[in-house]
């Protein structure tokens, strides 16, 4: 599927996008591979670096080795503190989307328009803490706003309602603007609805997905209730 046509998609019906923080990194391969016979074409990567966050895990290698077994859109959610180092490496590896943290406190809008210039989608992230005023001047940049419903570092976190308020402030400031939405944190079968109700086009899940044994069973659980918001 054509990356303009599943972004589409996202508008109109939303997308579930599997998290491989919480997959059998022994088997990634296969793991993504799981979760694509069920339809999912979109993977997010959480990158944490042990400084922004005080998890680590994986870098530019383990994407470009996922690369060439996947078709989906790799969607790499840099969480750490240097991003400007790391765009061009990820990019390289085969990254379809970076994303950043506005809270690292760097001129963002260079990095933005760096992203861009690699050919990838560029995306902004703000923590439960950040106010969505934090981006606001930043949102004619963006391709995708990713709204972080746990506090970042590690996964199987309870989902904040709050940032419920967040998601409907980013869809009002939306207009004409073609940027999608995620939402990434505490996403089950129980509260996904909401999030897309809200007004959320991608909904990051981790455990829900990888946490399951039955991929099939797990994915068609969280479809089920996503269609419900639609």
């Amino acid at each position: 599927m054509k990356r303009s046509t599943l972004i589409q998609s996202a508008f109109e019906s939303g997308l579930i996008a599997p998290s491989i923080l919480s997959a059998d990194f022994s088997c990634l391969g296969e793991e993504i591979k799981s979760v694509e016979k069920e339809g999912v074409r979109w993977i997010h990567v959480d990158v944490m670096d042990g400084h922004f966050v005080p998890n680590l895990t994986i870098g530019p290698v383990v994407v470009e080795s996922i690369r060439p077994k996947s078709k989906s859109v790799l969607d790499c959610h840099l969480m750490v503190s240097e991003p400007k180092k790391w765009l061009e490496a990820f990019a390289g590896s085969g990254a379809d989307c970076i994303t950043v943290h506005v809270e690292t406190g760097k001129d963002i809008r260079p990095l933005l328009k760096k992203i861009r210039s690699l050919k990838c989608m560029a995306g902004i992230s703000i923590n439960p803490a950040t106010p969505v005023s934090a981006i606001k001047n930043l949102l004619n940049d963006v391709d995708l706003v990713l709204v972080m419903s746990v506090n970042p570092g590690f996964g199987g976190q309870k989902f904040i309602e709050s940032v419920l308020e967040k998601i409907k402030t980013l869809v009002e400031l939306r207009g004409n603007r073609k940027y999608l939405i995620e939402v990434d944190g505490g996403i089950h079968e129980k509260n996904i609805a909401a999030v897309r109700s809200a007004g959320a086009d991608i909904m990051v899940a981790g455990s829900a997905v990888f946490g399951e044994k039955n991929r099939k069973k797990s994915l068609g659980k969280l479809q089920k209730a996503l269609d419900r918001a639609n």
